[in-house]
């Protein structure tokens, strides 16, 4: 298993292209029984005194080999299984980007557990719902976060990391002291499609879904995550990425260490562009990885040279305007290659290495993958439309299902398809260029409008730092382009500043897509960081249901200047 595993990601890492490594990959047999910890992690660390883990903080700088995250995790593991956590149970694993989440993780793995990482910035009735609807077993968090469980009730057991707390056992502070030789870590065989991991969607437009993935879509099927990003053995990878979300299993913690890689962390109170970016440089920071709502920020400032061994810089989360990788590639000469993919997979769209990029576009099906778009109402195969994933020969790298959620995994996989819910364009050499939700895409006067085009082009005016593009229904239009606006920073929210962006967006885009009216707020978000447009639609809707026009919104027909003009 362990030889097949390798075979595959070294195929990967020698193609000489694009082309060729989806002409060559086949995903590998694993065989019946499969624990990537076991299996892989600890096959390649034994014996290895290359750095694994890199944490830097305001007081702390350290390395952790992957011979030491071996030992440390077989350690805790069998911590856990004597505090009772055994095969198939469900862990909730609430802790920040620290030492203890990586070694958890490891850890429970190791004992056949089922881990259901989560966001620290949650409330007591977001865990409530969460310990219920996830069926968990047990809890692994820090001392300080402690609080929000005592009102959450149910049958759990209670593990702190940190200062002692009344009701909670200690999570072990000796990992990192050679094991006494009476402590036995636990044998525990997995079967390649039992559970490994639950995520918990970020709630865009509903209550977050769970997503299972078992011993092998995530752990094997972040190949073609390694693949996109272009980390290689030895490399030093930075991801900006919170615990709690798939992202920080895609490049925080899979695809690194399939590598053989460094994973790097500089850890902040609170996003700081410019400490970050000294680090990149101090640091030897070789693959970088960001949200687009990061290099906006980064963008802000100066990004001053290119950090002296970056090679590669790729984004994901959402897509990624052609402004932001313009004035990247300027300051830095290198091109931020944009990646696709959901929770409920690995990364199945992507610019890789050496590939050519086109602005905005957000690349070609991975190695492995085989996406399909499909007209939403007709089914039918097209240029445009729903990004599906063909389940004739069902991939690797997708989701086993939605935990407690029959009916919703049948309607995402219906038909022989597994159905994203986003869509997208397909050109002549196949690229494939981000469009929008489907709850996103609206028309306006019988035209369909791409929320993603009009921010991407409202972006190129120096006022606009982040919007948000949502449909405001019109009698005569069906509905006409609201744009609310997050200002950079020395913009006033007047009416100079709303004139300035509604000239622009006649300029920018086609007169059936231009904003007619324009609002000055911060946009809201999910708490991975996601833009809630329902929200702001929701807005608009009830405004009108109301027949009360919004106060703080600037109108183009409120401009004398902007009158008559015919774009």
């Amino acid at each position: 298993m362990t030889a097949a595993f390798r075979a595959a990601r070294d195929q990967l890492l020698a193609a000489g292209s694009a082309e060729q490594a989806r002409a060559d990959f086949t995903w590998p047999d694993v065989g019946e029984a499969f624990n990537w910890a076991d299996d892989w992690f600890d096959v390649v660390a034994r014996g290895n005194d290359r750095t694994a883990l890199h944490l830097v903080d305001a007081d702390h700088d350290r390395r952790f080999s992957y011979a030491e995250m071996a030992a440390r995790s077989d350690r805790l593991a069998a911590f856990l299984h004597a505090h009772g956590v055994r095969k198939g149970d469900h862990v909730l694993l609430m802790l920040g980007n620290q030492l203890e989440i990586w070694e958890t993780m490891l850890a429970v793995m190791k004992v056949g557990a089922v881990i259901l990482p989560t966001t620290t910035m949650l409330d007591t009735a977001d865990l409530q719902d969460r310990v219920d609807r996830g069926s968990v077993a047990h809890v692994v968090t820090n001392a300080s976060e402690t609080p929000k469980f005592a009102d959450v009730h149910g049958d759990f057991s209670r593990i702190a990391v940190g200062a002692g707390v009344d009701g909670w056992t200690p999570y072990p502070n000796d990992l990192g002291e050679p094991a006494p030789a009476d402590e036995q870590r636990p044998v525990v065989r997995t079967l390649a499609t039992d559970p490994c991991l639950v995520y918990f969607t970020s709630g865009t437009t509903s209550k977050p879904k769970m997503v299972v993935h078992s011993q092998t879509s995530y752990p094997v099927g972040h190949l073609s995550t390694m693949h996109w990003i272009g980390v290689r053995p030895g490399d030093v990878h930075l991801a900006i990425s919170s615990p709690g979300w798939g992202k920080h299993a895609w490049s925080c913690f899979f695809a690194p260490w399939i590598a053989e890689a460094t994973i790097f962390v500089h850890d902040t109170p609170r996003f700081d562009p410019v400490a970050l970016l000294a680090a990149l440089d101090r640091h030897g920071v070789t693959s970088f990885c960001a949200p687009p709502t990061a290099w906006r920020m980064m963008l802000q400032g100066d990004l001053g040279a290119r950090p002296r061994a970056l090679r590669e810089v790729v984004s994901a989360g959402e897509p990624l305007n052609p402004e932001v990788i313009a004035r990247v590639a300027d300051a830095w000469g290198l091109t931020i290659r944009d990646g696709y993919g959901q929770t409920e997979t690995t990364a199945i769209i992507g610019n890789p290495p050496g590939a050519p990029v086109t602005p905005g576009a957000m690349g070609t099906p991975l190695p492995g993958v085989d996406v399909v778009l499909l007209d939403p109402v007709t089914g039918e195969r097209t240029d445009e439309g729903e990004v599906c994933l063909d389940l004739t020969e069902r991939p690797v790298n997708l989701m086993s299902g939605y935990l407690g959620d029959p009916e919703r995994t049948d309607v995402a996989m219906r038909d022989g398809f597994f159905h994203t819910g986003d869509i997208a364009s397909r050109d002549a050499d196949g690229q494939l260029t981000f469009i929008g939700r489907t709850d996103d895409v609206f028309k306006s006067s019988d035209y369909k409008v791409s929320p993603f085009e009009v921010e991407s082009a409202l972006l190129q005016h120096p006022a606009v730092a982040e919007s948000a593009v949502v449909p405001a229904p019109d009698e005569a239009r069906l509905n006409i382009v609201k744009a609310y606006v997050t200002l950079a920073a020395g913009w006033a929210a007047d009416a100079e500043t709303a004139l300035a962006v509604l000239r622009h967006a006649r300029t920018a885009l086609p007169a059936y897509a231009r904003v007619r009216r324009v609002e000055f707020a911060e946009l809201p978000k999910t708490i991975s960081g996601k833009i809630r447009r329902v929200e702001l639609r929701e807005r608009e809707e009830r405004a009108v249901a109301e027949g009360t026009p919004i106060a703080t919104e600037w109108r183009e027909d409120g401009f004398p200047e902007l009158r008559g003009v015919s774009r």
